[in-house]
């Protein structure tokens, strides 16, 4: 029997928070290779994804009217990884 990964949850959201720039979804490469990514039981769902040498977060808010996504700029992996740090800690959304 296979036990799901649920992933971890995304912290409580800091008065200080960085405010990351979201922009809307563009086909730039041909694959998305999912890293990590925030639990399935929340309402907004995280990733930290790689593609082309680059990384990024894609952000899925699932809503009653539908799924809606985003994504940051592309960075290279530092960047990316402490960027998905600050956001699971709650000190970037």
């Amino acid at each position: 029997m296979t036990r799901a990964y649920h992933g971890p949850h995304v912290g409580p959201l800091q008065a200080d928070h960085e405010k990351l720039v979201w922009l809307k979804p563009l086909p730039r490469t041909d694959r998305v290779r999912v890293r990590q990514h925030t639990c399935e039981c929340r309402e907004d769902l995280y990733e930290l994804c790689a593609s082309g040498g680059l990384m990024f977060i894609r952000r899925t808010m699932r809503r009653s009217r539908g799924a809606f996504v985003h994504e940051t700029e592309r960075w290279l992996s530092r960047h990316a990884s402490e960027a998905w740090g600050l956001l699971l800690t709650g000190q970037a959304r």
